[in-house]
Order: structure tokens, then sequence, then C-alpha cells
């Protein structure tokens, strides 16, 4: 196996085993976030709890996703900017 497919393989293999732990994460966040709706969303209705999740973390993940869209964004500019000094 030569250098560049070497490279290849270890670069995909990386992606999808840290793509792997974001989803253990995700999973894990998932059931945190569902535990505390309904700590402190008493609903005896439990479709209202699951909107209310819902809900929650449509707003967390947009608010996130700006946040880094944003910082990436910026180093991005950053970096363009060194790049022409």
């Amino acid at each position: 196996m030569d250098n560049e497919t070497k490279l290849q393989f270890v670069t995909t293999f990386s992606a999808l085993i840290t793509a792997a732990f974001g989803l253990v994460a995700a999973l894990a966040w998932n059931e945190a976030i569902k535990a505390a709706v309904g700590m402190f969303f008493d609903t005896k209705n439990e479709i209202w709890g699951m909107l209310i999740y819902a809900i929650l973390v449509t707003i967390l993940a947009v608010v996130v996703t700006v946040i880094i869209v944003r910082n990436v964004k910026k180093l991005s500019d950053q970096i363009k900017a060194e790049k022409k000094e």
C-alpha cells in the first residue's frame, strides 16, 4: 500500500471514528435534555413534552450553528488576511 493510499485510509478512518463519537455524544445529550424537559415541564400529555423538547433542541441547534459558522468565517478571514501580508 503506497503512502497516498495509507493517508487516505487513515484520514477516512479518523473521520468515521470522530463521527461515531459525535453520534454517541448526541445521543447522550438527547437523553439528558429529554430528562431535563420532563423534570421542568411536568406535562400530563406526552405530546406536549415532546413538542417542547423538539422546539428547545431546534433553537439550541440553530444558535450553536450560527455561532460556529460565524467563528469559522472569522478564522477564515483572518487566515486570508495573513496570507495577503
